[in-house]
């Protein structure tokens, strides 16, 4: 069902302030709009485009990480505290697809998702002692996936880190990794 325009541009505020890492394009495909529509919307309501967004959640949000160089991280981490919870964003480009398909090699996602495990781990060295993964649904050139990482249990060396993986709101992959830490 089409809006009005202050109905639309209300219920957009409320979206993205609920899900700051929405597209443009998922946000047209919501609101049954243009993407012009929406990006006219978001500038008179003075909403920054995605990537804007994105920065200004990961300065609020985002504790250093310790465990390995942030340029090593798979995905650009944009929520991160550490032992707790962490956010990172991948979009799926030429290179991380086969060229024939089109489709994202698994490889990629696990490492988003692995890289993330270690990054939300507050200590100088963890590494991933045993992961069970899950892929869900093929990934497609051009599209991007959210990895959301939390710390589910912690004991002496070891912590217990699952992961989701969606791309627009639909869930990709799944893994839950047994981290080990060196100090406790």
């Amino acid at each position: 069902m089409k809006r009005n325009k202050k109905e639309r541009q209300q219920k957009l505020r409320e979206k993205i302030d609920a899900d700051p890492f929405s597209t443009d394009e998922a946000l047209a495909q919501s609101f049954q709009v243009s993407v012009q529509t929406i990006r006219l919307d978001r500038m008179e309501l003075s909403i920054p485009e995605l990537r804007e967004r994105i920065k200004h959640v990961a300065r609020e949000h985002l504790d250093e990480v310790q465990a390995l160089p942030l340029e090593e991280v798979i995905g650009e981490i944009v929520d991160l505290r550490l032992d707790e919870e962490a956010i990172s964003i991948l979009d799926i480009g030429a290179e991380h697809v086969f060229s024939r398909t089109g489709i994202a090699r698994g490889h990629y996602l696990f490492a988003q998702a692995n890289s993330l495990a270690v990054a939300i781990i507050n200590d100088e060295l963890a590494l991933t002692t045993k992961a069970s993964v899950h892929f869900s649904r093929q990934v497609k050139n051009g599209e991007r996936v959210i990895a959301r990482a939390v710390v589910t249990e912690s004991k002496g060396h070891k912590s217990w880190v699952e992961v989701t993986s969606k791309v627009n709101q639909e869930l990709v992959f799944h893994g839950e990794f047994v981290m080990y830490r060196s100090h406790r």
